[in-house]
């Protein structure tokens, strides 16, 4: 049987219809409620908010790096200068893949594994968000249109003109105006990192490095709006940086290239200074090297070849060198026994060309073996005699020895600005001997101290600040590099806090009780050049003026008690080494040159001709007689290879 089939209920359905259309309708007013509540809380309750991020991801604040001070000599020649230079940088945050980025630069640009290691360094180094890091300096115009045609692959990638220093005379001032190079983490622990945003280079030796604080400047801000991209679409804000002060160092220029050019191919050190203000006219290391690859990022190769030289032209031979003062100490023992009663100017001593202890049978020899027979004071001196100083030191006793040569600053440092790489060396005691060694003191080690050997070890500048005390009759003023910073002196620098000299005071000055003392040492070195039997008569014989000298020579081994020196056999760089100081004009000094010549043996007969050079330079005019003070305080020309005036770079101070 068929059923049949249902009628539809057509009510029903438009009531399920209807039902469906209210609920569905419900459920889209809700939807549009909570979708219109949130776009209200998005654009209005958090309107500031949402405006600010906008604000950030559009607009960025960027650092304005200064530009650094330029450092003069004494004649106002520029010696370390700012020149503009085609950079590539990088800044990490407008890339997506920064290490991409960079294979893609050393793709385009062909550089080696070495460079590309180099780069990754460099981002990794940068110490600030959004900061751009200088990956290449002085790009060929070659590499920049390569960076051009390649721009799209290279986004944070730009090409922008900065200045970097240059050091226009290379090798000749690289251990006292020193060189900048890129700030390192150990850098950034010691600065400001707020103030040196911005600021890639920093001070790291010489005058570079003690008046960083004024040769930086202070950092300028701009902010600027970029696009999706990152790219700097305007500026919108700008606060000038301030540039960093110019420095005029007391260094001469003629007279330092003089001193480097008499010193070529030897290892040695010279010290000119005026004794009168503490001036420092050359100070001359070799070998030296040329700081400007510095700069930019010296290559690993370059540098392993210079740190791995023999010769070690790193080293600052003038301020952190140390060595045995030898003879050159002898005025400085002459002037304590005077003080401290132990001997008299006409005092004789027998020599027989050696010295023996009471009691004792060991020889201390004479560097005469034949001896000079009785001997006083001004003999000793004028022929450097051991035999007298030997029994002259074991008179005074190392207690007073230490006492009074350390008053000439003898192991301690003596510079005023710069001893953040000078050696203080070492001038022993009985207290140093047992701490240092775990030693008893003998009195052999106070014979030998009095010749200036043994464990004393001096720098070439304390040698010189030592001679010039003798020549300044004990009056202390601390060797310096600079002169004037903008149209301050050296002296308002420090009284107004430029300069902090808290943690260095300069030392009292000495006084003897009997003043003449200063006068008799003066004489007595004078004897060693003009006189008739003195070490250096040979430099005397064509002074046109009177000069206080003392040679010296220091040992570097050892000889055997019945042993002779034999410079055949030894090898070379186990010679001696060759010493002289010395002051002129006598009677009114105006300089003070010491001098160390590596393994050069004789104090007088090579060390001293170079000393003479050095002061007729200073202190002779072109007709050959000497200068008077006017003279002395005149500017020099530039030199004719100096390409670059100092009016030019001036203005390059105010490009930004």
């Amino acid at each position: 049987m068929v059923e049949p089939l249902p009628i539809k209920d057509h009510i029903k359905n438009a009531r399920i219809i209807r039902h469906r259309a209210i609920v569905g309708s419900i459920f889209i007013v809700t939807l549009m409620i909570i979708l219109f509540a949130r776009m209200y809380y998005l654009q209005v309750i958090q309107y500031k908010y949402h405006s600010t991020l906008s604000e950030k991801n559009r607009v960025h604040t960027q650092a304005i790096p200064p530009i650094r001070g330029i450092i003069y000599d004494r004649n106002g020649i520029v010696i370390a200068s700012n020149e503009p230079s085609f950079n590539l940088t990088f800044t990490r945050e407008r890339a997506k893949e920064w290490t991409t980025i960079i294979d893609t630069l050393v793709e385009v640009l062909h550089l080696t594994d070495e460079d590309k290691e180099s780069l990754i360094n460099k981002v990794k180094q940068r110490s600030r968000p959004f900061e751009s890091v200088p990956l290449l300096y002085e790009l060929t115009e070659e590499q920049r249109a390569i960076i051009a045609v390649n721009q799209p692959r290279l986004p944070g990638v730009e090409v922008e003109v900065q200045f970097i220093r240059n050091y226009p005379y290379g090798k000749l001032f690289a251990h006292s105006v020193g060189y900048v190079g890129r700030i390192s983490d150990q850098d950034l622990k010691r600065v400001d990192t707020v103030e040196y945003s911005g600021t890639h280079h920093i001070g790291k030796t010489g005058a570079e490095r003690f008046y960083e604080s004024m040769l930086h400047g202070q950092v300028g801000y701009e902010e600027v709006e970029t696009n999706a991209r990152g790219k700097v679409m305007r500026v919108l804000s700008q606060t000038q940086p301030t540039a960093g002060q110019d420095l005029t160092l007391t260094l001469d220029y003629y007279l330092q290239k003089m001193a480097m050019q008499v010193l070529e191919n030897k290892r040695a050190a010279i010290v000119a200074l005026d004794p009168r203000n503490g001036e420092i006219l050359a100070l001359v290391s070799s070998p030296s090297y040329d700081p400007n690859p510095f700069v930019t990022g010296i290559s690993q190769k370059d540098y392993n070849a210079l740190a791995n030289n023999p010769d070690k032209p790193f080293l600052n031979r003038a301020i952190y060198g140390t060595y045995p003062p030898g003879s050159t100490v002898k005025p400085l023992v002459a002037l304590t026994g005077l003080e401290v009663g132990a001997t008299t100017p006409e005092e004789k001593v027998f020599d027989p060309g050696f010295y023996q202890l009471p009691n004792s049978t060991h020889k201390y020899r004479n560097w005469n073996r034949g001896g000079d027979g009785w001997i006083n004071m001004e003999t000793a001196i004028m022929r450097s005699n051991d035999t007298y100083f030997y029994d002259l030191a074991y008179k005074i006793g190392i207690n007073n020895l230490h006492k009074y040569l350390t008053l000439f600053g003898l192991g301690q440092r003596v510079s005023l600005d710069m001893y953040l790489e000078e050696s203080p060396g070492i001038m022993p005691s009985r207290e140093w001997k047992e701490q240092v060694h775990k030693q008893q003191w003998y009195p052999g080690h106070t014979l030998i101290t009095g010749i200036g050997q043994g464990d004393m070890q001096t720098t070439i500048l304390q040698i010189a600040q030592a001679t010039a005390l003798i020549a300044n009759h004990g009056h202390w003023i601390r060797p310096h590099l600079l002169k004037f910073a903008d149209n301050l002196t050296i002296d308002q620098l420090i009284a107004n806090g430029s300069i902090n000299t808290t943690d260095r005071p300069t030392p009292p000055d000495i006084k003897f009780k009997n003043k003449d003392n200063w006068n008799i040492i003066n004489r007595d070195m004078q004897q060693v050049v003009h006189g008739a039997r003195g070490t250096a008569r040979k430099m005397g014989s064509t002074a046109t003026y009177r000069i206080a000298g003392k040679s010296g020579t220091a040992q570097v081994v050892a000889i055997r008690q019945n042993e002779r020196y034999d410079s055949k056999s030894l090898n070379e760089r186990h010679r001696d080494h060759a010493l002289f100081v010395a002051f002129a004009p006598a009677e009114k000094p105006r300089i003070v040159v010491a001098i160390i010549i590596e393994n050069g043996e004789s104090g007088s007969g090579l060390a001293a001709p170079i000393v003479k050079q050095v002061m007729d330079a200073w202190l002779l005019n072109e007709d050959g007689q000497l200068k008077t003070d006017t003279e002395l305080m005149a500017r020099k020309p530039p030199p004719e290879e100096l390409s670059t005036t100092s009016e030019t770079l001036k203005d390059k101070k105010n490009v930004n």
